[in-house]
C-alpha cells in the first residue's frame, strides 16, 4: 500500500512539475486522469449536464492559468483540483445565467433520510474518510454544504434547523476535522 501511494505522490509531482512548464501532454494527462472525478463532483451540485461540462473546461483553464499557488504542503493535487472545481460550481449556481435557465427549480435535493453515498468515486472515498470522524448530524450538514453545494441558509429552511445551530455543527465539524488531522 505504502508503494502505491509513494507512486502516486511521485505522478502527482510529475504532473504538477508539467504544469507549471506549461506542458500541454501534463495538461492532457491530468485531464484523463481527474475529469471524470471532477465532473462528478460538479454534477452534485449543478445537475444540468452541460452546464456541468461548462464548469469542468472552466476549472481546468483555472488550474492551467493558478498552478503556481498549488503547494503539496498544504494538500495533496486532487484536493486543490477538488477545491477548484466546487467553487466553480458554485459561482454557476449563483450566476444570473443559471438563475435566467430556471434551472433551481428542477435540482433534486436529497430527501431528509437519505445521506448514503452511492456513486463510489474518488471524491466519495474522499468524503467518505472525513466524514467518519464526525457526528451524523455534523456529517449530513457538511455533506449538504461542501459536497453538494448548499450553503447554511438552505439547510436551516429546507431541514428546518435554525441556523445558529447550522453554523455551530459546522464550526464543530471543522474543529473536529483539524483536531483529526493535526492541523492547528
Amino acid at each position: 500500500m505504502a508503494e502505491v501511494y509513494a507512486h502516486n505522490v511521485d505522478k502527482e509531482k510529475q504532473l504538477v512539475e508539467g504544469l507549471l512548464r506549461k506542458d500541454r501532454l501534463a495538461l492532457e494527462s491530468l485531464y484523463d486522469n481527474y475529469s471524470a472525478a471532477l465532473l462528478g463532483t460538479i454534477m452534485r451540485i449543478i445537475k444540468n449536464k452541460d452546464m456541468a461540462e461548462e464548469v469542468l473546461q472552466d476549472t481546468f483553464i483555472k488550474i492551467w492559468h493558478k498552478i503556481d499557488t498549488y503547494s503539496a504542503s498544504k494538500g495533496r493535487l486532487y484536493t486543490w483540483m477538488y477545491n477548484i472545481a466546487r467553487n466553480k460550481a458554485l459561482d454557476k449556481i449563483r450566476s444570473k445565467e443559471y438563475s435566467q435557465m430556471s434551472v433551481t427549480d428542477t435540482i433534486d435535493h436529497p430527501d431528509r433520510n437519505t445521506f448514503e453515498i452511492t456513486d463510489k468515486n474518488e471524491t466519495d472515498h474522499f468524503s467518505d474518510d472525513l466524514l467518519k470522524h464526525l457526528k451524523p448530524e455534523q456529517a449530513m450538514i457538511m455533506k449538504l454544504m461542501y459536497f453538494q453545494g448548499y450553503t447554511s441558509e438552505d439547510v436551516s429552511k429546507k431541514y428546518d434547523i435554525p441556523l445558529g445551530t447550522v453554523k455551530s455543527r459546522v464550526r464543530a465539524a471543522l474543529k473536529r476535522l483539524r483536531a483529526v488531522h493535526g492541523i492547528p
